[in-house]
């Protein structure tokens, strides 16, 4: 299954071009979104997808705190991404931390047999660096992009030495792009190892 993933409201885009097994859960998915966009997988996630009778699900990691009448959240470990991305064109959001709240559009391009002697999930394609974590969400990110473009911002400094470095907010290469297997991030995240 091939996806486009782009992030909303953040300009220019930042944008991926993923290969993923049609046989995924929404957790693997959601794994190899984070490794292609770069994001460190630090904080809660959810797709919005509408299932086949049409009505959106929400479907990423449970909260046992729910109140009454709020959507069920669904575990993603547990649901196939073929059972709701059943023809080309469909399309969900992807929302990743939901203090910045960074949206993504994801879109399911193509449906096709494996190739033989191909590693998935892989990216393909996309452009421009993801912004960091807790950076503030797209507007934030806006205004780290202006200040690391002007030397002379009174931040710049303290800013640079935040990211840890100047970074090109223009780079991105598919061909670095490595993914972890969502198993081994599962146990990690849940199992405590």
């Amino acid at each position: 299954m091939q996806f486009k993933v782009t992030l909303r409201d953040v300009e220019p885009l930042v944008w991926r071009r993923i290969e993923v097994p049609a046989r995924y859960s929404f957790w693997d998915l959601h794994v190899a979104i984070q490794d292609a966009m770069g994001w460190l997988d630090y904080h809660l996630h959810m797709f919005r997808v509408r299932n086949v009778g049409g009505e959106i699900e929400e479907i990423g990691i449970p909260n046992e705190d729910t109140f009454e009448g709020e959507p069920v959240c669904h575990p993603g470990w547990e649901l196939a991404v073929a059972a709701y991305f059943t023809r080309v064109g469909t399309r969900a959001e992807y929302e990743y931390d939901f203090g910045d709240g960074w949206v993504h559009d994801v879109l399911l391009e193509s449906i096709a047999p494996r190739r033989a002697r191909t590693r998935y999930p892989r990216c393909i394609a996309g452009a421009r660096r993801c912004p960091p974590e807790d950076c503030g969400g797209p507007h934030g990110y806006a205004e780290l992009l202006a200040t690391i473009a002007d030397p002379t911002h009174e931040e710049y400094e303290s800013t640079v030495e935040w990211l840890g470095g100047v970074i090109d907010p223009q780079a991105f290469d598919p061909s670095a792009v490595r993914f972890d297997n969502p198993a081994q991030r599962w146990k990690i995240t849940f199992a405590g190892g």
